[in-house]
């Protein structure tokens, strides 16, 4: 019998896979919550920017916002966003939402006893969660019994936004069940998309420490390089020739300084320390580098203020130019960005700030920010002018970028991607 997939959450995770699900089973059904998201994917538009509009054209899989339309599926996959609230707590909402509506559908369904529904989770979650809170509320919305009735397993999703070779179907994928004959049909599912191949975690519990795992250690390994910058600043060299002279060394990683933002690298971390914090164990090495990580951007802001002092170009009209606003380079992705943290900060001091993006939306920006966001011609007579994320939309306009500034305006390299020789004469430049 092959399976008939439903996918809640049609975002960054859910609508590529989608798209890759559909080209090889003949029912798949992608939900989402929002109208407006399905509508326009409907007319073949995907504001992510991560799905080609002939991909999206052409999928035979229905798109729909009607739980109803799920009522007849067996295999359910689950990618609603899971974040961080205000107190950079775990905010468990939408999954334990989107768990609800399965065990909705599933009081609906007719029950199939040699095959029951299978519900797999893709986002990320603490060790446990799918089974101890998930499990649970679809049991509790279904009147379903967990284990017997319907089945678990998780996935972790490893989208890299922007990424155009590390692809949904390039990456190995990790899958755990909670029995070898649920585990596999994830094989069996997951194996027809996944070129990379799938590789089988113990448990659980497992696949969900090693998708937090992975972004924690990255975020660690940024962390100790955003300290470095620190000292290096202090010191009075550049980052950047510290780390290109180390780099020289066989087995020395390559890890720059940086804002940390997005879905999942200043996020992740959190998951796994408030798991550990209710067993009793209280992180040290994590969350100190997420503090360092955290205060990077008011370093940054700080340092922009200190510069304008010295160099006279602080004035009641102080005029700053900000380059790009999502949270990496060439992607829409607003989620999580640290930019906003600079440019408030900025204004608290009384400056004025202009913030362009010609990759991001501009309602995008006002709705989850507050922050207009200028065109090109706005930009002019600035003191300072700080390349935030180097689309390189932005990289290949520079010369037209170095014009908006005063004679002897601040470059402020975040990225430090520049050649600070290469800037025209008089302009002064500072890298993270």
């Amino acid at each position: 019998m092959q399976e008939k997939i439903a996918i809640i959450g049609l975002g960054y995770v859910g609508l590529p896979l989608l798209i890759s699900l559909a080209r090889v089973f003949d029912s798949v059904t992608g939900f989402d919550i929002d109208p407006k998201r399905v509508a326009a994917l409907r007319g073949g538009e995907d504001w992510t920017g991560e799905t080609a509009n002939a991909d999206l054209a052409g999928t035979k899989a229905k798109l729909t916002d009607n739980l109803d339309d799920l009522k007849d599926s067996t295999f359910f996959i689950v990618t609603v966003p899971t974040p961080i609230d205000h107190a950079k707590r775990p905010d468990l909402r939408l999954v334990l939402e989107a768990s609800q509506m399965v065990g909705k559908v599933l009081r609906r369904a007719t029950i199939n006893k040699k095959q029951p529904p299978l519900i797999i989770f893709e986002s990320t979650v603490y060790p446990g969660l799918t089974e101890e809170r998930c499990g649970a509320k679809i049991a509790e919305a279904s009147g379903l019994k967990q284990s017997v009735d319907f089945k678990l397993g998780y996935s972790p999703e490893r989208i890299n936004p922007g990424d155009k070779i590390n692809r949904l179907e390039t990456i190995m994928k990790i899958i755990s069940a909670e029995d070898d004959a649920s585990l596999a049909r994830m094989k069996d599912v997951y194996g027809k998309i996944i070129t990379a191949g799938v590789h089988c975690a113990t448990n659980i519990r497992v696949a969900e420490a090693a998708k937090v795992l992975e972004n924690t250690q990255r975020d660690l390994n940024v962390a100790l390089m955003n300290e470095l910058a620190l000292i290096c600043d202090k010191i009075g060299i550049r980052t950047h020739d510290v780390l290109e002279a180390a780099g020289t060394k066989w087995n020395f990683l390559k890890f720059t300084p940086g804002l940390v933002g997005g879905h999942c690298i200043g996020v992740d971390p959190y998951y796994l320390t408030a798991r550990a914090e209710e067993l009793g164990y209280h992180p040290q090495v994590i969350l100190s580098g997420r503090r360092i990580n955290d205060n990077m951007p008011i370093f940054v802001a700080h340092k922009i203020i200190k510069l304008l002092i010295n160099g006279g170009h602080l004035r009641p009209k102080s005029r700053v130019g900000v380059l790009g606003l999502s949270f990496k380079e060439n992607v829409r992705d607003l989620r999580n960005s640290r930019v906003p943290e600079i440019v408030r900060e900025l204004e608290s001091f009384g400056i004025e700030v202009l913030v362009h993006d010609p990759v991001v939306d501009a309602g995008h920006a006002m709705h989850e920010y507050g922050l207009r966001l200028h065109p090109k011609k706005d930009l002019k007579n600035l003191d300072a002018l700080v390349l935030a994320v180097p689309h390189r939309v932005l990289m290949d306009d520079l010369p037209g970028l170095w014009t908006t500034l005063l004679p002897d305006g601040f470059v402020i390299d975040v990225k430090s991607v520049l050649d600070a020789a290469a800037l025209p004469k008089g302009l002064r430049y500072w890298s993270l």
